[in-house]
């Protein structure tokens, strides 16, 4: 699995960001047993609270890709955040949508390792935990990292998004 493209990408991008987990060590990409479609599966998986699991979602802001990063334990209220980007829409993007711009498919999409810079919110819920856990280009990877981590890697914007 460490050779798939997009897990390729995503440990590169981790590497060059010189990226570390809740624990201060370089955050690596880990492989698990089973695909993990869900937070709810990730967070069982890897044996934390589902709050822990930073869901990668993209939208469409007015035809323009947006990854909100959010706390697996609750949903995006789009209204909230498009009106706190002032973008007349927010749409849950297409599948084809996501891959264009991420390279990923839903269910895998990391916070980074894209072919370009995708404008990028942080839920701030995830600030709580000392530990957060994000996909690592497919279904079947995740890899441990921190909030300000993930705000540091991803060029990331602190936002409320629930």
């Amino acid at each position: 699995m460490h050779d798939h493209p997009n897990v390729r990408a995503v440990a590169e991008a981790l590497a060059l960001a010189d990226a570390v987990d809740g624990h201060g060590r370089p955050s690596e990409i880990r492989v698990l047993p089973a695909a993990v479609h869900t937070a709810p599966l990730a967070a069982e998986a890897v044996g934390v609270e589902v709050g822990a699991i930073a869901n990668s979602l993209i939208f469409a802001a007015d035809g323009q890709p947006l990854l909100v990063l959010t706390s697996g334990a609750h949903r995006v209220d789009t209204r909230k955040v498009a009106a706190a980007l002032g973008v007349a829409r927010l749409d849950r993007a297409t599948p084809d949508f996501v891959r264009e711009h991420t390279g990923q498919a839903i269910g895998g999409v990391a916070p980074l390792g894209h072919p370009k810079p995708v404008r990028t919110l942080v839920d701030s819920d995830l600030s709580a935990y000392a530990e957060i856990w994000a996909a690592g280009g497919v279904p079947q990877t995740v890899f441990p990292t921190t909030y300000a981590e993930l705000l540091r890697i991803t060029g990331g914007s602190p936002a409320e998004v629930a």
